[in-house]
């Protein structure tokens, strides 16, 4: 099972804080338990860690995404625009990517951001039905990218 899969993901989480170890190893799996048979796509970047999940096994195709800081996990939707924030809790003023900062698990907003990801997946989805995209991988976790430049170990 993927999210049981945590081998590499660990390595790569090593730079980083305990707490922000365990509060992104904490969110991944709430993200694997709502939505078990979509892909997570791991890119270890040298500013950030980021885990996006989605239908595919595209970037584009993601509908959340995790980002991976020294002190903190931005919890994002991809097109974080498009969907209802009623509660105003998300950031950013670009054309499509919505956050919102997670320095401990305890202040996660568990029940509105449940609501948030169900619209996201639906329109992750949707999008794909219009471009006639197939789904072929299900509940993989796919390392993308490793950067060459390694951040310093905590």
């Amino acid at each position: 099972m993927p999210k049981e899969e945590t081998k590499e993901l660990l390595k790569f989480l090593l730079p980083f804080s305990e707490q922000v170890r365990e509060t992104t190893l904490w969110l991944r799996e709430f993200i694997w338990d709502l939505y078990p048979q979509c892909n997570e796509l791991i890119y270890d970047n040298y500013n950030a860690l980021t885990i996006g999940f989605g239908p595919t096994d595209k970037a584009g195709d993601a509908f959340c995404a995790l980002a991976v800081y020294s002190a903190y996990v931005n919890f994002g939707f991809n097109r974080g625009s498009e969907i209802t924030d009623p509660e105003k809790k998300l950031k950013g003023n670009g054309s499509l990517y919505r956050y919102i900062t997670i320095k401990d698990k305890n202040d996660f907003p568990k029940t509105y951001i449940k609501t948030l990801l169900k619209e996201a997946y639906a329109n992750s989805v949707a999008r794909m039905q219009i471009k006639n995209k197939k789904i072929v991988l299900k509940g993989a976790t796919i390392t993308k990218s490793i950067s060459v430049k390694k951040r310093r170990a905590k």
